[in-house]
């Protein structure tokens, strides 16, 4: 509201109620921090950050990017410290002080929980070795020369992190390392190589460490979505600190857990590895039985689901020729090996995701033309496992006898668009289902029975 003067203008009233006021954000940037930022390169002081890159296959380019912090009063402690605490960076140990989801530039951010660096320093005096692993896939260390799309800020990218991750251990001034997964390689969590990276700088073994009392804490703990006062909380975007923490063994806490003390929230990975333990072989009961002298067996299931390693133990040993387009590299190839296998009076396995009726069909006509039978064997594999076999299988040597590369995610959601459960009616002699389980050694197991995704 408004009321005209004696001069015919407007004169403004108070407001019936005052505005909001705006919440500050307190920053954790110090302003020596700021100030250094501005400092011309040649009179800054000596950054006590030292930054290296280290590769996972000595083939490839390297994907972590690691931050080592020293000190300038040393510590004078020669013995060697059996207890970790790491930490993921962003949402535990720092937010934005924006508000936004990811930083702006080197300035924005703050610390968590104001006690965050008091609670570090506290862990260090108590013997703890103090480290920070974070997924960082936004940052690319070495541009693929192959890759089309620009790469301009790519090296901006690199050079913000190290400044926000140098002022992070500077103003913690403790002998602290940064661990930053580029990659989607072992070091990427959940995958456990950056603990291992900690392992080898601490100069200690696995079996020196005290993992009962070491711990990690991160953000990605799988919490569903709650309401508490009121306000929604929003589930966590993953599941991969905790299954860090399982895979090497030490407790999980997130930060609201390690460091208010609140009480742990519901939560649930998309795949939990207690349904699949090591079940070793099948005893006395067959899975396949040959049924004709001559047939074709047809695979039907997503990819990663097991087909290849079924044919190995059941159907290679009957004698079965194996097609598989993976290796082929064409359908029309598939079935000319399969014609020539048959005109050789061999069975045949046909070892591809045969989705759908339609592609189905192709084989059926084909059985239909050499007169021979062709029965069905169903992989009901769930999706989150078949996407944990193609993980692991592409991340281990052992695991992985025909050296196949991670597949896209095209593979798994094309195969879910197509898919139509396979029908007897279809021509099938007969249909066999088979169930997921873990039909390897011990050996093989510890490998597999860890978080990869």
């Amino acid at each position: 509201m408004s009321s005209k003067s004696e001069g015919g203008k407007r004169k403004a009233t108070a407001p019936i109620s005052p505005p909001p006021t705006k919440r500050s954000v307190p920053s954790g940037t110090t302003k020596s921090a700021v100030s250094n930022f501005f400092t011309p390169t040649s009179q800054k002081p000596k950054d006590r950050t030292s930054w290296s890159e280290r590769k996972d296959d000595p083939n490839k380019p390297a994907t972590l990017l690691v931050g080592k912090y020293t000190p300038e009063a040393e510590s004078k402690d020669t013995q060697k410290r059996r207890k970790i605490a790491a930490f993921d960076l962003d949402s535990t140990l720092i937010a934005t002080s924006s508000g936004r989801k990811h930083s702006k530039d080197a300035l924005d951010w703050r610390w968590w929980d104001k006690q965050v660096p008091r609670k570090l320093k506290e862990l260090y005096e108590d013997g703890y070795h103090v480290a920070i692993l974070s997924n960082q896939g936004g940052l690319t260390l070495h541009v693929d020369p192959k890759q089309k799309a620009p790469q301009k800020h790519t090296a901006k990218r690199v050079g913000e992190f190290k400044e926000k991750g140098s002022a992070v251990l500077r103003y913690l001034d403790l002998p602290v390392t940064i661990y930053a997964a580029t990659g989607k390689d072992n070091f990427r969590k959940p995958r456990r190589g950056m603990w291992d990276e900690i392992l080898k700088d601490m100069g200690v073994e696995a079996d020196d460490i005290d993992l009962e009392q070491s711990v990690f804490v991160g953000d990605a703990g799988g919490r569903v979505a709650t309401v508490s006062n009121g306000a929604v909380i929003v589930k966590d975007f993953s599941c991969s600190d905790r299954n860090l923490a399982h895979n090497i063994g030490v407790p999980f806490k997130t930060p609201e857990e390690y460091f208010l003390g609140h009480e742990p929230r519901r939560w649930e990975r998309d795949l939990d590895l207690v349904h699949y333990p090591l079940g070793g072989e099948d005893g006395q009961v067959a899975l396949f039985e040959k049924r004709n002298s001559k047939d074709i067996v047809l695979f039907c299931g997503r990819p990663g689901a097991g087909k290849s390693t079924f044919y190995w133990k059941h159907l290679e040993p009957l004698g079965y020729e194996r097609v598989n387009q993976d290796t082929l590299k064409t359908r029309e190839k598939c079935i000319q090996a399969a014609k020539e296998f048959l005109d050789d009076g061999s069975s045949v396995a046909v070892d591809n995701t045969n989705a759908d009726p339609a592609t189905r069909k192709i084989w059926i006509d084909l059985a239909g033309s050499f007169k021979v039978p062709i029965r069905c064997v169903s992989f009901t594999t769930p999706a989150a496992v078949c996407r944990h076999n193609d993980a692991v299988r592409s991340l281990n040597k052992s695991l992985n006898p025909e050296d196949r590369e991670v597949l896209p995610e095209m593979a798994f959601s094309g195969f879910q668009s197509r898919y139509k459960p396979p029908q007897a009616s279809e021509g099938f002699q007969d249909v066999t289902e088979v169930e997921f389980r873990f039909r390897g050694t011990k050996e093989d197991y510890e490998i597999w029975g860890r978080y990869w995704l």
